[in-house]
């Protein structure tokens, strides 16, 4: 960060950096250092053409199954205009704004690092339409993330030639339009930049690391809302013991456990003696299972953050070497396996979430029949337990692996691809469902901790507690829970943890 904006440039961008820049989506700015590298690639590329015959895959030749197929010096430019056009083939749902604005911003940092051959003034134009709002309408399907995002791409990059559809405004309109109102005239695409905007595995990334972003705080929220019950099911707190996981010591277990140890610490409710020996799984192996969970999204995190700091365009070009060499970096793999760990490493956060709602709303432990002080007049929290059970047999449903799948394309010449975009779009809605099931959980824990009166939590988890309660009364009596359920979920993401 610069200021208050988030500067390109073709240096390594750390992880947490660009967790900062999907949470956020600060303005951006581009150095200019990067921009000579780019402005160095262009016109090598330019000087190569010039110089000769040769032919190069995407540049002066068609693509996929047509590579064989030259092109004269004549029609490179409406080679690369006609690839857009031709491959802007998605459907169903529309793509989040905040993720296409992050797909800008992760198409410029590839192609800032000068081995794409576009001009400055993509990049620029990029910038612009990331900085002023100026959003194309992308569609989640079309992808099958191995000649990188094709059809995504294809939409992203439209409005660079006056065509397509945007958000300005908040209003959708032809992007013509939109160029006119801010006095943009359209670019005309130069030799390969059609190929280096369309080719890329920035649908799949944006996705991925949007997801991340997200899971970075659904992980500090699932500890902090398995304390709460953890104290509302007056558990036995041995388990937790920082020898325990010492000689099991995966470095997310041990984490788990400390950050169990020191959210409960003060707590009146964990200090009292216990009448059990033991508590379910769901209570006992929190920090096995909130840890191996996080251990697999430190490895997911590791393989984003790679690949947001990668060039994954074809062909390459590498001016210094006088080379131009044609590849597969576009293909999806390492993304479409991440993503697939991704969804199933959250949707065990959800599923021992949703366990333990059911354990707190079970009689046991002192606690009343479904949290309610009448059970039989009143359900109570009977029916929230069930929604979350639908939810985590959904998730179960999204977690069959994407990567597994292939099919053949381009007349057989893409043989194998990733699916990693759909793999991307199903982790979204896991990471969704698993938010949904730790509010529920939330709404449930604070219910059953009242139970635990005049006895305290600990200081940290009270002052949270309290907080909740500004939003959600406690229940004495049966209401609309699904009122409840969303002022939980909103709490969530309003509150500064």
């Amino acid at each position: 960060m610069t200021g208050n904006f988030f500067c390109i440039d073709n240096s390594y961008t750390p992880f947490n950096q660009l967790c900062l820049l999907a949470a956020t989506l600060p303005p951006l700015t581009v150095s200019d250092a990067a921009l000579q590298e780019v402005e160095n690639c262009r016109r090598f590329l330019d000087k190569k053409l010039a110089a000769g015959d040769a032919v190069y895959y995407g540049i002066n030749t068609g693509f996929g199954y047509l590579q064989d197929v030259k092109i004269d010096k004549t029609q490179l430019a409406e080679l690369q205009r006609n690839l857009l056009v031709s491959h802007a083939c998605g459907m169903g749902m529309e793509v989040p704004a905040g993720i296409v604005k992050l797909m800008l911003a992760l198409k410029i940092k590839s192609l800032c690092y000068g081995h794409s051959g576009v001009q400055t003034a993509t990049v620029k134009r990029l910038t612009d339409m990331y900085n002023y709002n100026v959003l194309p309408v992308l569609y989640q399907q079309g992808s099958l993330g191995a000649s990188g995002d094709l059809a995504p791409l294809s939409h992203l990059s439209l409005p660079l030639i006056g065509l397509g559809e945007v958000y300005y405004n908040n209003e959708k309109m032809p992007a013509a339009r939109a160029l006119e109102l801010l006095g943009w005239q359209p670019l005309e695409l130069q030799s390969k930049e059609g190929l280096a905007l369309i080719n890329g595995t920035q649908f799949m990334s944006a996705f991925g690391l949007h997801c991340l972003a997200r899971t970075v705080q659904l992980q500090q929220w699932a500890d902090i809302i398995a304390a709460i019950s953890f104290d509302a099911f007056d558990c036995v707190a041995e388990p937790l013991h920082e020898k325990i996981q010492a000689i099991r010591s995966h470095k997310g277990q041990v984490a788990t456990a400390a950050a169990l140890r020191q959210l409960l610490q003060g707590s009146q409710i964990t200090a009292q003696p216990k009448e059990q020996i033991q508590d379910p799984y769901s209570f006992r192996c929190i920090p096995q299972v909130h840890g191996a969970s996080k251990d697999a999204v430190d490895y997911v995190s590791a393989v984003f953050e790679k690949e947001v700091n990668s060039v994954t365009d074809n062909p390459n070009i590498f001016p210094e070497d006088d080379l131009i060499a044609s590849g597969g970096n576009f293909h999806g793999q390492p993304l479409a396996l991440a993503l697939d760990f991704l969804a199933i490493a959250l949707s065990e956060i959800a599923n021992i979430s949703e366990r333990r709602t059911y354990q707190l709303i079970s009689g046991q432990h002192r606690l009343p029949m479904f949290l309610v002080k009448q059970p039989g007049l009143h359900s109570g929290f009977m029916i929230p337990q069930y929604t979350a059970a639908s939810i985590v047999s959904e998730n179960k449903q999204l977690c069959t692996p994407a990567s597994v799948d292939s099919i053949s394309s381009s007349n057989n010449q893409e043989d194998h691809v990733s699916m990693g975009a759909n793999a991307a779009t199903k982790c979204r809605r896991v990471v969704d469902n698993t938010e949904r099931v730790l509010a529920i959980e939330l709404l449930t824990a604070v219910q059953a901790l009242e139970f635990r009166r005049p006895l305290k939590t600990s200081p940290v988890l009270e002052k949270i507690v309290a907080a909740f309660r500004e939003k959600v009364s406690f229940n004495t009596a049966d209401r609309v829970l699904h009122t409840d359920m969303e002022a939980a979920l909103r709490f969530m993401r309003e509150y500064g943890l």
